[in-house]
């Protein structure tokens, strides 16, 4: 009974040595493949030692099993990679969040950020397609999966943002400016330049569009919802809807402080000019007896040094002082 045992343990021992053989070899087979950028063939082989050697005990197949965990994302970007450049978009984005996901299931961050920023630009070329043809909607569908990708590609979040509110998603694009604006400024200051024109772009529009059906309580409300982010831009569409209303008290009342914060002379100045009015309104709705209401229009409009309003200004500081 003892020799038939030694026999048997003999057999499991060469079984095992030969699996250990086996196992190693697919590795070389992949290793080679992957050196000559054949990387489907590569990806068979390391997927077969990961599967036929995890559970090994024996530490030269469990170091095999190792690196083709750390190469296998490399395999799998490798077929995205050259799909990409066939403008086979379909096949690239599916090897490469194949690469992202086998990254993070082995926890090799830094394949997994490589493979994901890849595959945030295969969505940035393919929808750049529907976005250069105005098709924001099949923009939208692609570029939110390429910015959840990689939210750092500043290109794509701009056309992505651009696309919701070319649909008249405003809210939603707004939130992508501010994104991008928040981004640090030392390596991000042309894609927030960009943020900020675009986003001052359509604000505008927005604003033009409600007071055009005017609804400047609508444009009051944005004004609110932009204030955390952009508060000379909102304090300017705010104070411009007061005096849409004819709520002059409000826009006399709110004037300094939309006035400070502006930037330049320029935007100083239109705030000046609105509130300048609104004292001028207010003056002539009380037949024109009010003198300090009249001085604080004269005083109001002279601040009005810069930009388009000058000349109105003037014309009106001339009326007031006949």
């Amino acid at each position: 009974m003892k020799k038939i045992f030694v026999t048997l343990f003999a057999l499991l021992a060469v079984g095992f040595a030969s699996a250990q053989s086996e196992i190693i070899a697919k590795f070389n087979e992949g290793a080679t493949a992957l050196q000559g950028k054949n990387y489907t063939a590569a990806i068979t082989a390391f997927e077969t030692v990961i599967d036929k050697g995890m559970d090994s005990e024996d530490s030269k197949v469990l170091t095999c099993v190792t690196t083709a965990k750390k190469y296998l994302p490399t395999c799998y970007q490798g077929v995205g990679l050259t799909a990409a450049s066939q403008k086979n978009y379909d096949k690239a984005i599916e090897y490469l969040t194949k690469a992202a996901e086998t990254a993070e299931l082995y926890g090799n961050t830094t394949a997994k950020q490589k493979a994901n920023m890849i595959l945030a630009k295969v969505y940035q070329v393919q929808g750049g397609e529907a976005f250069n043809a105005k098709n924001y909607e099949a923009a939208v569908a692609v570029f939110e999966k390429g910015y959840a990708a990689n939210p750092r590609n500043t290109e794509m979040a701009l056309n992505l943002a651009t696309s919701y509110c070319e649909l008249g998603k405003f809210d939603e694009g707004m939130a992508i400016y501010d994104k991008i604006c928040k981004m640090p400024a030392d390596k991000y200051a042309a894609a927030i330049e960009k943020a900020k024109s675009l986003k001052t772009l359509y604000t505008n529009n927005k604003v033009a569009s409600l007071q055009q059906a005017g609804d400047f309580d609508g444009v009051i409300a944005m004004a609110e919802k932009l204030k955390a982010a952009t508060p000379a831009l909102a304090e300017k569409i705010r104070i411009e809807a007061l005096s849409g209303k004819k709520d002059y008290a409000a826009v006399v009342a709110s004037g300094e402080a939309a006035a400070a914060a502006q930037a330049t002379d320029e935007e100083k100045s239109a705030i000046y000019f609105l509130v300048g009015a609104a004292y001028n309104a207010q003056y002539n709705a009380g037949g024109n007896k009010d003198a300090a209401l009249r001085d604080k229009a004269i005083a109001t409009l002279k601040k009005v040094v810069a930009g388009d309003k000058v000349e109105a200004a003037k014309a009106a500081l001339a009326e007031l002082t006949k």
